[in-house]
């Protein structure tokens, strides 16, 4: 799933076509809110600044088809949600606006705001290493003008940083990620669908985890994993993919690139002794697949997000 062509057919054309119908970024483009500033910072996430100012408006929300968290940066004081009359926005004031969500609002004065637009993955692939759940298990919550101190902070940090070039666009993914761990553990909500079938056993996903975690500096094959999870190698792909969101293979290279990440932030190992640690053939491979993933050398990394 992408939400880039959502947002490019909107940024290329005056009149988008081809884009998710119902969703947050296109809407806005059809009020008369006025887009300040825009950037991809990777990894499908994308952030947006919009200025609005309006004697009375109406906008509605339609499953938009990915995640918006929002976040005020001023006014909203006399923008309401219909189903909820009464409750206004205001600086530091934070909506969530899942996927699947439906909203209506009645938008008055002025409001200057930050969207951080972002996909149901991004927010549930860490519900296995943060939270133990299953990434179907979860989604965001629609939650209307709440505050978290520490969500409102990563978003002001987010909002005041450049977006301009590569590097910047490095730093602002970091936050942004942090920004979505911080979420993660504020509104996450079980998925309004019916009880959980297939998959691993929760114990068995536990140990599986726990294997790869501990292995990432070793040549983990699928035959180990399937002896460890006591079914064949068929089987276990189809079962793992249910309850990690991804294959064995994706799954162990994306978690290779996040300890490494974390070792480059973190210590100052040699990138031999990184790569080594987290399983690359050799330090040619570890930054090849590194940069392919985040965009940037390790070095390059670790010079940007220590600076």
């Amino acid at each position: 799933m992408s939400i880039r062509p959502a947002i490019a057919s909107v940024l290329e054309s005056p009149k988008p076509e081809g884009a998710l119908s119902g969703s947050v970024f296109k809407t806005m483009s059809e009020t008369d809110a006025t887009l300040e500033r825009f950037a991809w910072l990777g990894d499908e996430l994308a952030v947006a600044i919009w200025r609005r100012d309006t004697e009375r408006a109406e906008t509605s929300y339609d499953k938009p088809g990915h995640h918006t968290l929002s976040c005020y940066m001023n006014g909203g004081h006399r923008t309401e949600r219909w189903e909820l009359p009464g409750l206004y926005g205001g600086p530091k004031r934070l909506c969530t606006l899942p996927d699947w969500h439906e909203s209506s609002w009645t938008v008055r004065g002025h409001m200057h705001f930050m969207h951080l637009y972002f996909l149901p993955e991004h927010f549930t692939r860490r519900a296995v290493v943060e939270l133990d759940r299953e990434p179907r298990e979860l989604t965001l919550s629609d939650r209307t003008y709440f505050e978290h101190e520490g969500i409102a902070r990563m978003c002001g940090a987010l909002a005041s940083m450049s977006w301009e070039g590569p590097d910047a666009q490095l730093r602002a993914n970091e936050v942004a990620h942090e920004t979505l761990s911080q979420l993660l553990l504020a509104q996450s909500v079980p998925q309004h669908q019916q009880r959980v079938r297939g998959g691993l056993a929760p114990v068995v996903r536990r140990r599986l985890a726990d294997y790869i975690e501990a292995h990432l500096g070793r040549n983990i094959t699928l035959g180990m994993l399937a002896e460890l999870a006591c079914m064949s190698e068929y089987h276990l792909v189809r079962m793992f993919k249910l309850s990690f969101g991804m294959t064995p293979s994706a799954w162990i290279a994306a978690r290779r690139v996040d300890r490494a990440r974390l070792l480059l932030k973190i210590s100052d190992q040699p990138l031999q002794q990184i790569a080594d640690a987290c399983g690359y053939a050799d330090l040619s491979h570890f930054s090849h697949r590194f940069r392919d993933a985040i965009g940037a050398s390790p070095s390059r990394y670790r010079s940007i997000v220590l600076a």
